[in-house]
């Protein structure tokens, strides 16, 4: 077994670059603040949700619960300084996770629930009341019209989760597109723990073909830009291409020959070999460059997860057998 997570060391990496921090939360703990025109984000430093004012009624994006009823705050906040309607009449759902959403019910039920069909399909199956099922669902895209305001919705295909969708604010010259890019930082553990690799890695350049200047990336304190995706683009590119060398380099054969009848023990020994020889030269790199590089667990389960997906999505996973 082994030994219980400690706080000891936790203060001994590298300093977070000042770039990739956002404005302070206030007392409650929340930050709001304008994107542009009428549309809004809300952070808790961790989390990001949004929110759109219009005559019609307050159209919120995502629902994160360590936000939670701050949502209620932020709206209210701006609500009362612009003089319009507080009321959420729609919420649109970037993806079915918990962490995104589970703070939906606080709105009641009189509110229209926009998402992916199987967004749809995976609420109904966790069957949690805090986290309502979309009542409005689409396959390839949407278009949300609500007070003279217009917000596309469009799936590319499954990335960080089967439903994961991208939110274009085309009349405010910004996006919604959440747990791929985390602007300024590496992603968490086994690449943000997501389910479809090679989707995953592709999706920052379906990001950059849409016309924005503002991301709201749902994680960490401020918005993103052009730039925080074409830093992680070359992060990921460059582990690709160290996992590839390492697979190529690494001979797994005294580790099976190690390993004897314990096959298992074999592999491990070859895959963690393969996996360190790619992550070090990643960390030493992007130390000081993207905050929490240096958290080598972060790293190297990332790399890892792209490692596996060369061997198994890619191929090939080995020689064929003569």
């Amino acid at each position: 077994m082994t030994s219980p997570a400690s706080a000891d060391g936790l203060s001994d990496y590298a300093p977070i670059p000042r770039s990739v921090l956002g404005p302070a939360v206030n007392e409650q703990g929340y930050y709001v603040g304008r994107v542009e025109r009428n549309l809004y984000w809300v952070t808790d430093g961790v989390y990001q949700a949004a929110f759109l004012t219009t005559p019609d009624g307050v159209v919120l994006f995502d629902a994160p619960p360590t936000i939670g009823h701050n949502l209620r705050r932020a709206i209210d906040e701006i609500a009362a300084a612009e003089g319009v309607t507080n009321k959420v009449t729609h919420m649109v759902y970037s993806h079915h996770h918990d962490d995104h959403t589970a703070a939906s019910s606080i709105f009641g039920s009189d509110v229209v629930r926009i998402g992916h069909e199987e967004t749809r399909r995976l609420l109904l199956r966790a069957n949690n009341p805090a986290r309502p099922a979309p009542d409005v669902t689409f396959a390839d895209s949407y278009t949300l019209q609500v007070g003279g305001e217009r917000v596309e919705l469009a799936w590319h295909g499954p990335n960080h989760s089967p439903d994961n969708i991208y939110i274009h604010f085309p009349d405010h010259d910004a996006v919604m597109f959440i747990d791929v890019v985390n602007g300024g930082w590496v992603p968490i553990y086994n690449l943000n723990l997501s389910d479809d690799v090679p989707g995953y890695m592709a999706a920052p350049a379906t990001l950059l073909s849409y016309p924005w200047t503002h991301f709201i990336s749902g994680h960490m304190g401020r918005l993103s830009t052009r730039d925080d995706v074409a830093v992680h683009q070359q992060y990921i590119a460059d582990i690709e291409a160290s996992a590839k060398e390492a697979l190529a380099s690494v001979n797994p054969v005294p580790y099976y020959v190690a390993g004897g009848e314990n096959f298992w023990a074999g592999v491990k020994g070859h895959l963690d070999a393969v996996t360190e020889r790619a992550y070090a030269p990643i960390v030493a790199k992007y130390t000081g460059v993207l905050a929490a590089a240096d958290v080598e667990e972060l790293t190297y389960t990332t790399t890892f997860t792209i490692m596996q997906s060369l061997r198994l999505d890619s191929g090939p996973s080995g020689p064929v057998h003569p």
